[in-house]
């Protein structure tokens, strides 16, 4: 991976940066609502845990092995933080990362997830010149598994009863695209 340092990417639409204090609030609402952690590993956060968190994430740069490096989604619109996208390179291969993603409920539906995963996976492989990214997603995610099958990753696994979640086992896919998948893809669509 190419060490590079982050410090904000732009979309029509979309700014992701570095986290802020003034994020506290609004990153709390989100990450606390029920619906948004449905198919998420975590139930919620308090305050103490969402202060550590972005005061954490604000200095927190790409490309440390086994880490997330979480970026805000920022509506350029109104300049309030919508989600946040993730991206953890992987343990024994820099190489290879892991992509994550959590939109607030008010602004799921509307492309925005589509928007900024495509410009973090763009990042991941045209500055960070990963090889391959993955996700992993409940199956029962629907909106999740469109979002990565309509940005071209292809579906590599499924996982039965493999994760614990909300009070039961449920079942996972696991999605990848290659760099030169993402090339190809961005280039036949007129993205490059």
């Amino acid at each position: 991976m190419v060490m590079a340092v982050f410090t904000a990417l732009e979309t029509p639409r979309l700014r992701l940066r570095h986290f802020r204090d003034a994020d506290l609030a609004l990153f709390m609402a989100y990450r606390n609502d029920p619906e948004v952690a449905r198919y998420q590993g975590w139930e919620g956060i308090s305050e103490p845990e969402a202060r550590a968190f972005l005061q954490e994430q604000k200095e927190v740069q790409p490309g440390v092995p086994g880490h997330w490096f979480q970026i805000a989604v920022e509506l350029k619109e109104t300049g309030l933080l919508v989600g946040d996208c993730a991206l953890k390179s992987e343990e024994h291969d820099e190489r290879q990362a892991e992509i994550g993603y959590t939109l607030s409920r008010a602004y799921q539906g509307r492309g925005i997830a589509s928007e900024a995963v495509s410009c973090v996976l763009e990042y991941a492989f045209v500055t960070l010149g990963l090889h391959r990214v993955i996700a992993i997603t409940a199956c029962e995610n629907v909106a999740s598994v469109a979002l990565l099958e309509r940005l071209g990753l292809r579906r590599e696994g499924h996982f039965r009863q493999s994760v614990w979640l909300k009070g039961q086992w449920a079942d996972e896919y696991l999605y990848a695209v290659l760099h030169e998948e993402w090339r190809n893809t961005r280039s036949t669509n007129g993205h490059m």
